[in-house]
């Protein structure tokens, strides 16, 4: 497969992976969903705790507060003194976090303490977990929201389911209340961690805001009627808008683990320790934070978070407008698409290693982005399905290489491995396209090496010793072509026929073909001395070499036998050679090409051990130029060439 072609598979692989991932982000499954939640929260420990507003403190019932005025709950009276306190210094808006659902003797002191403040709002909670119908409160009525949008109606939130019968303070301090809002808190099914609030919760068909909603409305002096509601995108207090998803929800941005919002023990508050300077002008929420006595929640920071603070947090995003806004559907998919066409056309480009370098680099770009978005814009982007993208993608590309270069290899290793040594064939698995197994011309060297008198051989000794003897010949004879790298290309009968210079490049062809014949007849040599031993018949070849332009390539019966081979006048040339060893007498017999070959590095001295001498210029069969023939032999020191003294050429009728 060509590479451009392999590059466009790769890059459609990643483009199917990418629409794959887009059908998953409009589906939202629970895996996908449960996983941008856990990112979520991890963009939250990337970006550290922040500095909370100073409007906004937390009157706590921790530990200090119990052993001072006793264990929880306290009496009414002492709550009244709190709220009296808390009058006196001056606070803007006081959010209770706590309902007072049974009735006490002690009510009408606590409701005069809540009227002459004027500003305390106490809390009520929906029961979502009932099956039984909403039940109908015309004391809550006064509380819903007034102010609606033109157009719209409460309808328009039919997600926010409509809760059972609501928990609410008794009748007396209802009256004295400034005004009552949910502390509702909804967390995500999967794993109760509250990454929401439900600013809106709809109840026998009106919509209550929520204590931090209502506190921060109190606090800019907007009352209900001018909260107004724009159905399933934001929600307007005066000149802030509250952007909400589609549930009327919005994303609480925390600004750290528990106590990071400004805590004062209540006791201090009682015994007068803080006034004025540490309360005035501000919201003060009634909580607790002691350890038993404290609503636990989990958040984005931390297992154990105080809920009081919870509702502190969103009164205080929606003083400083620090809101998190939930990427719509459209910027989930364009960001997803983006990366992921970025990505496919980086893998279709890249080999495993790069591969797997620029997807680390790619997703932690991806991260870097959306932690960026997120830490100084507050924009929230889906994560999830991006970097699963990325990852999914890099693993399928990765396998359909491993498939294509797997069965590459497979051919490759199949095709040459009786050719050529296993470090050619691992060479060519890293790199195929040295092969060029589609056919291209060369110049080789060709050596062919044929057993003399074989036939007469054969007729007079037994199959068995034929084929023992002949086995043993061509085993060792194989190992010197592999010694000096030569391509093995086929034994023909008792012939061998050998080149170099492919599949792989080998600048040094012709002086590596003749010392593969001179070792191949030494080797013979030690064949000789072994079969005189054992009293076996001796086997004696002539060897010829020649250099020259050839085609070299798969070639046969496609998809039924296909041979790596050589073809060409050359390849006939070297063939022709070999058979005149016989004529003149001569183990190796070298073509002037060959020799033309090795005189560079014959002048430059590099080649030793070789002698070469000129027997004759000859015309072979076929052919109508002559060429000139050396006889190659083991020599001392430098090259010595002799060349040819007869130059009248000798035409060769015979093979």
């Amino acid at each position: 497969m060509g590479r451009v072609g392999t590059a466009t598979i790769r890059f459609l692989i990643g483009c199917a992976i990418t629409l794959a991932f887009s059908a998953l982000l409009v589906q939202n499954p629970l895996p996908v969903e449960m996983t941008e939640a856990k990112l979520y929260d991890l963009r939250f420990h990337l970006r550290g705790a922040v500095p909370a507003p100073d409007q906004v403190v937390i009157a706590a019932i921790d530990e200090k507060s119990l052993a001072r005025l006793g264990r929880w709950p306290w009496s009414r009276a002492t709550m009244a003194d709190l709220v009296r306190k808390l009058t006196k210094a001056q606070a803007a808006v006081v959010a209770c976090d706590v309902i007072f659902p049974e009735s006490d003797r002690d009510d009408p002191v606590l409701a005069g303490a809540l009227a002459d403040a004027g500003n305390v709002i106490l809390p009520v909670a929906f029961d979502f977990e009932s099956k039984a119908a909403a039940v109908k409160s015309p004391l809550l009525e006064p509380f819903a929201l007034a102010g609606v949008e033109e157009g719209e109606s409460y309808g328009d939130f039919p997600p926010i389911t409509s809760g059972g019968a609501p928990i609410v303070p008794v009748r007396p301090l209802m009256d004295g209340a400034m005004a009552l809002a949910h502390i509702n808190m909804l967390p995500d099914h999967f794993d109760g961690t509250l990454r929401w609030e439900a600013l809106l919760v709809a109840h026998d068909g009106l919509l209550y805001p929520s204590l931090g909603l209502r506190s921060a409305a109190f606090y800019k002096g907007i009352g209900p009627e001018r909260l107004k509601v724009r159905a399933t995108r934001s929600i307007t207090l005066g000149a802030i808008e509250v952007p909400t998803d589609r549930w009327g929800r919005m994303p609480v941005n925390y600004y750290g683990p528990g106590r990071t919002l400004r805590h004062i023990s209540i006791a201090d508050i009682v015994d007068g320790k803080v006034g004025v300077k540490e309360l005035g002008n501000r919201i003060v929420f009634i909580g607790a934070s002691a350890v038993g006595a404290m609503d636990l929640r989990v958040t984005p920071f931390t297992a154990v978070f105080p809920g009081v603070e919870k509702q502190a947090t969103v009164a205080a995003n929606i003083l400083e407008q620090r809101f998190l806004v939930k990427a719509t559907r459209a910027q989930d998919l364009a960001f997803l698409v983006v990366a992921g066409l970025v990505m496919a056309l980086l893998l279709s480009r890249l080999g495993l290693a790069w591969g797997a370098t620029a997807t680390l680099a790619w997703m932690l770009c991806i991260v870097a982005l959306a932690q960026a978005l997120f830490s100084r814009f507050g924009i929230w982007i889906n994560l999830a399905c991006p970097l699963g993208n990325t990852l999914c993608m890099f693993v399928s590309v990765t396998a359909w290489n491993y498939t294509v270069e797997e069965r590459r290899a497979r051919g490759i290793r199949a095709m040459f491995s009786s050719y050529v040594t296993t470090a050619i064939v691992n060479e060519l698995i890293e790199n195929p396209a040295l092969a060029r197994l589609g056919g291209e011309k060369r110049e080789v060297s060709v050596l062919f090496s044929d057993v003399r008198g074989f036939t007469t051989f054969s007729e007079q000794h037994a199959p068995e010793e034929v084929v023992a003897l002949l086995n043993e010949y061509l085993g060792e004879m194989t190992d010197v072509v592999l010694k000096w790298g030569g391509t093995l290309d086929k034994f023909i009968g008792d012939a061998i026929m050998v080149f170099w210079n492919a599949p792989l490049p080998c600048p040094d062809h012709a002086e590596r073909a003749v010392r593969c014949a001179l070792e191949m007849q030494q080797r013979l040599g030690g064949l000789h001395e072994k079969w005189d031993r054992e009293g076996k018949p001796k086997l004696s070849c002539g060897i010829g070499i020649n250099t020259g332009a050839v085609i070299v390539g798969n070639i046969g019966a496609e998809g039924k036998k296909m041979d790596y081979t050589v073809i060409g006048d050359e390849v006939n040339l070297a063939s022709r050679v070999e058979s005149l060893t016989r004529t003149f007498e001569a183990g190796i017999l070298v073509t002037e090409k060959t020799v033309a070959c090795l005189r560079d590095s014959i002048e430059a001295g590099t080649v030793t051990g070789i002698g070469l001498r000129g027997l004759r210029r000859v015309i072979v069969k076929g052919k109508q130029q002559p060429v000139t023939l050396y006889e190659a032999r083991p020599a001392e020191g430098a090259v010595q060439v002799v060349e040819c003294a007869d130059l009248e050429p000798l035409r060769l009728t015979e093979k």
